[in-house]
């Protein structure tokens, strides 16, 4: 379904040429519109490409793309269209326009081949584009992923009409979104840092709309054939999940790993469903653990 974009309470500002210039950041127009992106690091170092979740802005990479590039390691950080302040899309949000960001926005900066790191919904994109482009990956790291849930994230009645959708997302939306924020995050403090640079990415029109849009049509539930199809592509992958995680319960996980066969799999501690933004460092170490195994595994090919 195509639901058209909306303006939703509280979205009193627009994103354009003359707001961007005093963000920080770096912007590129791409088929579908402009993405914000940030390219940083060594300039000879590996490329580690990092895709976030459901709501979340590049920001949210801030201190796991610091640690990797401490380790020589250079990153792309991008917001998905609909997030952060890449542009909100008048077009349907599901797995094929995200992959297409993500196709266009790489091939634009020379980046193949590349590590590809995704978190929550990330990580379902990040499988989709592994899935049409296997060649440009060396591996595949993937944190806390969403879909291995049977419950749609829209009750159906809802999902089936773009009239009741965006009923819903225009009066309950923004109170919907920030409740589901209070289960990201065990660590007060990382919780407070999400949900202010979400609430100021939400103050741009189109925001709840591309959010309820994804919901829509994104396909977050019911997607162990993406992940079983995901582990037969044979590109060193990478597992990682939050003990404490209450949005993608690690109750999931064994069955991850019979669908994904990883790589390498790694449980962190005393840490919810944002793993990247609650151990960085933990994170990093064990991303640029699979950057090295891929490496090698490429070079032996």
């Amino acid at each position: 379904m195509t639901m058209n974009r909306f303006a939703a309470p509280g979205e009193g500002r627009k994103l354009g040429p003359l707001p961007r210039k005093a963000l920080r950041g770096s912007f590129i127009e791409l088929s579908d519109g402009v993405t914000h992106y940030e390219l940083a690091g060594p300039e000879a170092g590996e490329l580690v490409v990092l895709i976030g979740g459901l709501t979340i802005p590049l920001f949210y990479w801030d201190k796991a793309a610091a640690e990797l590039q401490r380790r020589g390691y250079r990153t792309l950080a991008y917001s998905c269209y609909g997030r952060g302040y890449s542009d909100r899309v008048n077009a349907r949000y599901d797995e094929s326009l995200f992959a297409r960001q993500l196709a266009e926005l790489t091939g634009a900066v020379g980046a193949a081949p590349f590590h590809l790191v995704g978190t929550s919904m990330g990580a379902l994109i990040a499988m989709h584009y592994a899935g049409r482009h296997p060649e440009t990956l060396t591996t595949l790291s993937l944190a806390g992923p969403a879909g291995l849930t049977r419950k749609p994230a829209l009750p159906p009645w809802i999902a089936r009409s773009d009239m009741l959708t965006r009923f819903v997302a225009r009066s309950l939306g923004r109170r919907m979104l920030m409740k589901h924020l209070g289960h990201n995050v065990a660590d007060p403090r990382s919780a407070a840092e999400l949900r202010a640079m979400i609430e100021d990415a939400f103050q741009y029109e189109g925001s709840v709309f591309a959010v309820f849009s994804t919901l829509q049509n994104f396909g977050l539930a019911g997607r162990a054939s993406l992940y079983e199809a995901t582990g037969s592509l044979q590109i060193p992958t990478l597992l990682l999940w939050g003990r404490q995680d209450r949005v993608t319960p690690i109750a999931q996980l064994d069955e991850a790993r019979r669908l994904l066969r990883p790589t390498r799999c790694h449980v962190i501690e005393s840490c919810g469903h944002m793993a990247p933004l609650e151990r960085p460092q933990e994170v990093a170490d064990q991303i640029a653990g699979i950057a090295v195994h891929g490496v090698k595994s490429r070079a032996r090919k």
